[in-house]
């Protein structure tokens, strides 16, 4: 059986691996077809409207890391690696995985 409290965390893991994809994709977005618009068809129009999309998206992954570990159960190394996975180019898809390997470990031993 599951306590409110774990459905709570695999609720939040849930909410984190979003931000982190929703992270990563902007930038390649970003990277791979808002930049070369810019810089080889002279379409700063693209970067105008791709850059604040993920700097939005940059700003709700640091939000929700706030969110996720400050219910005290992350150890320092796994905040350290969320954090640096946002500097990272792609980094936050790494992230993802390591998040999905937590969730599917508290799904197995809440069964």
């Amino acid at each position: 059986m599951r306590s409110p409290e774990m459905l709570e965390e695999i609720a939040q893991l849930r909410r984190m691996r979003f931000a982190s994809l929703l992270e990563g994709s902007t930038l390649m977005i970003l990277i791979g077809i808002a930049v070369p618009l810019k810089y080889l068809e002279g379409l700063s129009v693209a970067t105008s409207i791709v850059g604040p999309i993920h700097g939005m998206a940059f700003i709700f992954y640091f939000w929700m890391l706030i969110q996720t570990v400050s219910d005290e159960k992350w150890a320092l190394n796994d905040v350290i690696r969320m954090i640096v996975a946002a500097l990272i180019p792609f980094g936050t898809f790494v992230n993802e995985r390591a998040l999905a390997r937590r969730q599917a470990l508290l799904l197995e031993t809440t069964q």
